[in-house]
């Protein structure tokens, strides 16, 4: 073995040295080897996100939640829109087909199709109402010339709404026939009178008037009240930019089970337990109702039901409907000198009065000129009311 000190060469040291470039590739190897590895243990696959399992699950509960009740709350805005689209659509409808039924069944002589009118007042009444016509004739309702005229300058028509006896052209529908021929003021239906189908000749009335003349409001009025024309006329000239109207004196009042009582209503169970009241609806005495819920209830007669009394009838046909309600209490105003008296002083303009204990003017034959003179409007109010 050859051992040099002091600087010389050391020949066992010498054989066991690695060489050099043997160390280099070693090194690099164990460099490349130690990245690979750690790349392995900290990359993450691409679009996941490292986080607790539970609070994972608690945001996209949070999200489902969020995104239920948004789809929630646009369903009912959206159920809301299309529900006032639909009943707009309805009533369009109706009147579309009350007009088309009247075109299928030829328009009424009588009738002018252009002509727009404001309101039609249609006065029910009785073969036996002879006198009781007479005493509207001479007091509220005008006659002759001038009713013509107010048809042609204010667009107010008024009849007496009357259908046929049970014996179709017997004497009592000779009588009316004749009476017809001096005075020219009744609409005729085709509907056969009674006190019990009064509902059914509410129906016809409606039909019939919308088939017969276009007019904004329609006017259903007993003839034992008396009525102010130019204060009514002022009264729903007040809504005539409104849709689907029904003006009256609101009520309600039990509903009466007990049969041979006056108003007994045969279908009372339909109404709830034995005590419960009607709805609110307008009282029978006198009443308007806007041209879409006339035509309303012309394209849907024959499914309208009919109840006992015809006042509860009609306000049961606007229940289901989108309609405003208008509780007028000027149609339904007292007549006694107290009464007309009282609101002369505070400025009250009556459009309508009558006896409520009586269901209109008791004894109208003799008092309703007497009535006239006390509550009355001015004699020049309806030409001057503005329409």
């Amino acid at each position: 073995m050859v051992t040099k000190t002091r600087g010389g060469v050391n020949e066992g040291a010498a054989r066991n040295a690695i060489p050099r470039n043997l160390a280099l590739l070693l090194w690099l190897s164990s460099f490349f080897v130690g990245m690979f590895f750690t790349n392995r243990m900290w990359i993450v696959p691409e679009g996941k996100v490292l986080e607790p399992e539970g609070c994972k699950l608690e945001l996209t509960a949070v999200k489902q939640k969020f995104n239920n009740l948004w789809q929630v709350s646009k369903r009912q805005y959206d159920f809301r829109t299309l529900d006032d689209k639909i009943t707009n659509l309805e009533m369009k409808l109706a009147a579309a087909k009350a007009e088309h039924q009247s075109l299928l069944n030829g328009p009424p002589p009588s009738r002018n199709v252009t002509r727009k009118y404001f309101m039609v007042i249609g006065i029910y009444t009785a073969f036996s109402s002879r006198k009781r016509r007479d005493s509207v004739r001479a007091t509220w309702m005008p006659q002759g010339k001038d009713r013509k005229k107010l048809e042609k300058e204010k667009g107010v028509i008024i009849r007496f709404v009357i259908g046929h006896s049970t014996t179709t052209g017997g004497v009592l529908d000779k009588a009316i026939d004749e009476e017809e021929m001096v005075h020219g003021d009744f609409m005729k239906l085709e509907h056969a009178e009674g006190y019990l189908e009064l509902s059914a000749k509410t129906k016809t009335y409606f039909a019939t008037a919308v088939a017969l003349w276009d007019a904004e409001f329609y006017v259903k009025v007993d003839d034992d009240i008396h009525v102010n024309l130019g204060i009514l006329a002022t009264i729903l000239s007040g809504h005539r930019m409104k849709p689907r109207v029904y003006i009256g004196c609101m009520k309600y009042g039990p509903v009466v089970a007990k049969i041979g009582v006056k108003y007994h209503e045969p279908e009372h169970w339909k109404f709830g337990v034995l005590g419960n009241s009607y709805f609110r609806h307008a009282a029978g005495q006198i009443y308007a109702i806007s041209k879409d819920l006339a035509a309303y209830i012309s394209a849907n007669q024959h499914v309208l039901h009919k109840y006992a009394n015809e006042d509860v009838s009609l306000g049961s046909w606007f229940i289901g409907l989108d309609i405003r309600h208008v509780d007028e209490k000027r149609l339904c105003c007292g007549i006694t000198p107290a009464d007309c008296m009282w609101k002369a002083q505070v400025e009250i303009n009556c459009a309508a009065a009558f006896d409520w204990k009586c269901g209109g003017i008791c004894n109208s034959v003799d008092r309703m000129v007497e009535v006239h003179k006390r509550c009355g409007e001015d004699q020049n109010a309806i030409w001057s009311a503005a329409l």
